[in-house]
């Protein structure tokens, strides 16, 4: 691992970009930002987009900064500001994919590819399978229905095919033929947008068609693609950098070493997604990841393992589920791996089943196997990986990859019926870890290319089945249904979170952390809501049980003979994510929980999805959600709502804490410095909006007036002291866990920093408060002193053993210093 040659941040502060929030706003927020306490500014995609994208990782050209933003005189407009107030900047970068855009002119070299084919330069930019069919021709699965329905819609204007609103560039000389030869004689075949599932022949992100994959490991294509941020960075504008999903690149290692080199050393976090027990890995030249492992450490501890099994317990009652659809979480996982693999990823396994049929046939030993054993071996080896993919070209990690896959083709043999059949599996995986290699005389690249698509297959399989699917058929607690989380075990021991952070202080200390993302299905503070039901589960179920048939979504139009039966499952889910938004602003909490609920029916997929849309069925949820949790029947969640706010409080005020002193460099969300309840995208998305007066107020000596003035605080402090003292928390920092003593200790989690900082904060509080408070539990302040508490001014001896009831008589959470 290699440390960064600049100074890293102490703390990131995310900003969405958008032609809503453009440069000039961001420029504006800058003195807020900066009396905040962060160091750098952290901003979302601003290389050229489509026309009116809110996220910008539908890139269209990398030699330009967006224009809806303010263009690169904007960039540097913000950048000279930052620098004033002593800020820098990060930008998110996008090395994996592109957009397929409309029109598709705007992707001038995805443009030419299509009027010139395999000759064109620009052909190596992008990830296709000329020889998949198609007679040669890259498919573009565009048209509204079959193309006999969609003739008549086509129309050539000069150089030009025309359909609705698409344009397309014609193959030279062929603008005169009559239409059925003039679409055969072109580059692509344009084609009804449902062949894409199985006929797709180009790499895309995940399952999106709409963003066609990159072949950054050419490099000139890095150089071509890169070229604009990396002169940014040489002229001081950019200081660091985000890659997103590096797990979609051939060789995440090899891409990190290039960029590493080319910037200089600059600080770069991944967004990589590690499972439990998984490690980046070390010879990734970056800082680390951009910290959704510290988010899983952090929830896990506010989660009671004893109440979240009987939260389990009463969900079942409530939903009746089957096994593999939300009765248990890893049937869940393994029933969405294989509807992803069969149907949503065809093409790309189909893609892998014509390579690993050309190796077999041409290897006797150990080939020969049969195109029907190949796929399903595939399939088979696929669903059973435990992490997103394997990292053959990293010969760092070849034993432990090596590992996973014995046991995943253990497994899949057991899926065949003919044990010599079951030998197709060790084939794929032998290919899979990049055992076989092509010899001199081999035709093309066909086991290098397996490697490859495995593993990009592999990543794409574990987001869109866990993240994307069995996370909302699994809706128990919902704030364990976040990226990098595990539902199954949504809690975890202070013992599992100090040794998390004396790892990362060992290996990764400049790694980001984060609590909430542009990409979190539900912000910090919505999450600890949720997470206090797991310490009152009878609570809740007396509440859904008050509400008796009321608190079901009904039958509903759409099914067998017009009707479809209830749905428990969507209505414990829509009554949970109500309850976690609580009362939002503006009064407009239906107008935020209908999209979301109905955004995690589409994503589950057992009534209604994102092509097979069920009308009736998604009406009678909208009019659910808004007459039940959202309407005149969310009284009992307003009155638990008022019984657990203490301890929402010191949910959301240690969630905090802990992430702002524990290893790594926090990352901040828009708004997330105070108060901040969003759900999934687009909630979370919206433009961010800023009251510097609040901060003010808390400076000039005003009392924080609630939870979020609270949190604001607390937050200020904290960055502030990142900010002055760098070395307190930086790589050359230490980390010591600190314990409590006495019948309420488990209830403490705290730790030092650097021997100078002291963080306490309160975890299961509701239940701390049933077995009778902390009684005569103490904590012994590190030697030395005196000890300063931030928050409320208060100074302790060094080496005093204090009571907690004590130190936490004012705030569930406790700063202290050491000057």
């Amino acid at each position: 691992m290699r440390q960064p040659s600049s100074p890293s941040p102490t703390a990131t502060y995310r900003l969405q970009l958008q032609p809503d929030f453009p440069f000039a706003a961001a420029e504006r927020a800058v003195p807020h930002l900066a009396a905040l306490g962060v160091s750098h500014l952290h901003l979302s995609p601003v290389l050229e987009a489509v026309p009116g994208s809110t996220h910008g990782y539908d890139v269209v050209d990398h030699t330009a900064v967006r224009a809806e933003l303010g263009g690169e005189t904007g960039l540097r407009a913000l950048a000279a500001t930052a620098r004033s107030h002593g800020l820098g900047l990060v930008v998110d970068l996008v090395p994996n994919h592109m957009a397929v855009p409309e029109p598709l002119s705007l992707n001038g070299p995805l443009w030419q590819v299509l009027r010139d084919g395999p000759a064109s330069p620009y052909a190596r930019w992008f990830d296709i399978d000329w020889g998949a069919g198609h007679g040669g021709r890259l498919l573009l699965p565009l048209l509204g229905g079959r193309i006999g329905e969609e003739m008549r819609h086509f129309r050539v204007e000069g150089e030009v095919l025309r359909y609705h609103g698409h344009a397309f560039p014609l193959r030279p000389g062929t603008e005169k033929l009559p239409p059925a030869r003039l679409l055969d004689a072109q580059w692509y075949r344009l084609a009804w947008w449902r062949l894409a599932r199985s006929e797709l022949n180009y790499r895309r992100f995940f399952t999106i068609s709409e963003l066609i994959g990159v072949r950054v490991e050419d490099p000139e294509v890095f150089e071509a693609t890169h070229g604009t941020v990396l002169r940014l960075i040489r002229e001081g504008v950019i200081d660091g950098l985000r890659i997103d999903h590096p797990d979609g690149l051939v060789d995440p290692g090899g891409y990190l070493a290039r960029l590493h080199e080319r910037t200089g050393g600059r600080w770069t976090v991944v967004e990589k997604i590690l499972s439990d027990g998984e490690r980046l890995p070390d010879s990734w030249a970056c800082a680390g990841t951009t910290g959704y492992d510290a988010l899983r450490h952090i929830d896990g501890l506010f989660v009671c393992p004893q109440g979240a099994a009987r939260l389990f317990s009463h969900y079942r009652d409530f939903v009746t589920p089957l096994a593999d659809e939300g009765g248990d979480w890893e049937e869940t996982v393994r029933r969405a791996a294989y509807e992803v693999v069969t149907h949503d990823l065809a093409a790309e396994v189909e893609r892998l089943v014509r390579t690993a049929a050309r190796i077999s046939a041409r290897a006797p030993e150990p080939g020969d196997h049969a195109i029907w054993a190949l796929r399903h071996a595939l399939r088979e080896l696929l669903v059973r990986l435990p992490v997103y993919r394997p990292y053959a070209a990293d010969p760092a990690r070849a034993g432990r990859d090596a590992e996973m896959l014995d046991a995943a083709a253990a497994q899949a043999r057991t899926a065949f019926r003919v044990p010599e059949e079951a030998r197709a599996v060790d084939l794929l995986r032998d290919l899979a870890l990049g055992r076989l290699t092509d010899g001199p005389d081999d035709d093309g690249t066909d086991c290098a290319d397996f490697t490859a698509r495995f593993a990009q297959t592999a990543s794409a399989l574990h987001a869109k089945s866990v993240e994307d699917t069995a996370f909302y058929r699994y809706p128990v607690l919902l704030s364990a249904c976040e990226v990098g989380g595990d539902p199954g075990e949504p809690a975890l021991p202070p013992e599992a979170f100090h040794a998390y952070c004396a790892r990362l202080q060992r290996d990764r200390p400049l790694a980001g952390t984060v609590l909430s993302t542009h990409d979190t299905k539900r912000s910090a503070d919505v999450r600890a809501r949720i997470a206090v039901l797991s310490e009152c589960p009878d609570r809740w179920r007396d509440v859904l049980g008050a509400l008796a048939e009321e608190a079901v979504c009904g039958p509903t139009a759409g099914g067998a003979d017009g009707i479809g039966p209830a749905d428990p499952m969507v209505s414990w889910l829509a009554w949970q994510t109500a309850f976690g938004l609580g009362a939002a602003d503006g009064g407009d909490t239906a107008e935020r929980v209908v999209p979301a609920v109905l955004k995690a029916a589409r994503e589950a997929g057992l009534r209604t999805s994102w092509t097979e849309r069920n009308a009736g069925y998604e009406e009678s949820v909208e009019e659910f959600v808004r007459t039940g949790p959202c309407g005149p029947l969310a009284a009992p969640l307003a009155a638990l709502d008022g019984e657990l706010a203490p301890f929402v409080r010191a949910n959301v005020l240690g969630a905090a804490l802990l992430q702002l002193t524990m290893p790594g460099v926090p990352d901040l969300y828009q708004g997330t410095e105070a108060g901040y309840a969003a759900l999934v995208d687009p909630d979370n998305r919206r433009p961010a909006r800023f009251r510097p007066e609040l901060l003010t107020a808390l400076d000039d000596g005003s009392p924080p007036r609630d939870l979020s003035g609270e949190k604001l605080r607390l937050t200020a402090a904290a960055l502030r002291l990142r900010r002055d003292r760098p070395g307190w928390f930086g790589a050359t920092a230490s980390y010591e866990p600190v314990y409590g003593e006495g019948p309420a200790a488990e209830h403490c989690v705290a730790f030092c920093r650097g021997g100078r900082v002291l963080t306490v904060v309160t975890r299961l509080s509701l239940r701390l408060v049933e077995t009778g408070g902390w009684w005569d539990t103490r904590l012994r302040l590190p030697p030395e002193g005196p000890w300063h508490e931030r928050l409320t001014g208060r100074e302790l001896p060094g080496g005093a053993v204090v009571r907690l009831s004590e130190l936490l008589a004012e705030s569930p959470v406790a700063l202290l210093v050491r000057e």
